[in-house]
C-alpha cells in the first residue's frame, strides 16, 4: 500500500486527523509521509499533527494528541460533563507530577499536576462539541478536584456544580466520597452534601 493510501485511510478512520507517529509505525518512511502531506496539502496543526484542509479545529483534540497523559480537569470536566453553562475561558488538564508542562502552559492551558498513584483515579472518556473522544475525569473525581483547588476555582462553580450534581440521577455518592477520601476532602465535602441532598 502506497504512502498516500495509508495517510487517507488514516484520515478517513481519525475523521481528517493524523499523527506522524501513527504513520511511522506502520513503516512508511517519512520522505514518503512528508511527500504523502505535501501533495494531499494537509494542514500542520502541531507538532507531528496534520489535518485535512475541510476539518473543523478541535482544540481539546489536539491538546490530546500533543499530551496523551493530559486528562481534562476541573472547569473543562465541569463542561464536558454538561454541569456548568459557563464555556470555559480556557482549558484544564491534570498531568502526572514530574511531566513537563512548558508547552501546555505557554498555549494558555491551566495545569494542575497530581501524584502518578492518583492520577487515573476517576479517568474517562468524554466527546467534545466536534465529535471526538478525549480523557476526561468523571463527574465525581471532578468535583473532588475542583474543592482541592478551591483558591484557584470561584465557590460558585463548585455550588453550582454541586447542585447539578445533586439533579443528575447518575451520581454515585458512594464512589464521590471514596474520592473524597483519597484527596483528603471528605470534612470538607460532607456539610455542602448534607444540605444539598
Amino acid at each position: 500500500m502506497t504512502a498516500e493510501r495509508i495517510v487517507k485511510q488514516l484520515l478517513r478512520e481519525n475523521q481528517g486527523w493524523l499523527t506522524s507517529k501513527e504513520i511511522l509505525d506502520l513503516g512508511v518512511s517519512k520522505y514518503e509521509f512528508y511527500r504523502a502531506i505535501q501533495e494531499m496539502e494537509l494542514e500542520r496543526a502541531g507538532h507531528g499533527i496534520y489535518v485535512s484542509a475541510d476539518v473543523w479545529p478541535d482544540s481539546m483534540y489536539l491538546i490530546h494528541l500533543r499530551s496523551a497523559q493530559a486528562v481534562f480537569s476541573h472547569e473543562t470536566a465541569l463542561f464536558l460533563h454538561d454541569m456548568t453553562n459557563r464555556e470555559p475561558s480556557y482549558y484544564s488538564v491534570t498531568v502526572k507530577t514530574g511531566y513537563n508542562p512548558h508547552r501546555l502552559k505557554q498555549d494558555g492551558i491551566k495545569v494542575y499536576t497530581i501524584m502518578e498513584r492518583l492520577h487515573g483515579l476517576g479517568l474517562s472518556e468524554v466527546k467534545t462539541p466536534f465529535g471526538h473522544t478525549v480523557p476526561v475525569y468523571d463527574i465525581e473525581r471532578t468535583l473532588c478536584d475542583i474543592l482541592r483547588s478551591r483558591s484557584s476555582v470561584e465557590i460558585q462553580v463548585f455550588l453550582d456544580a454541586l447542585k447539578s450534581y445533586a439533579r443528575r440521577n447518575d451520581k454515585n455518592l458512594r464512589v464521590l466520597m471514596q474520592y473524597a477520601e483519597a484527596f483528603h476532602v471528605r470534612t470538607i465535602l460532607k456539610p455542602y452534601l448534607e444540605v444539598l441532598l
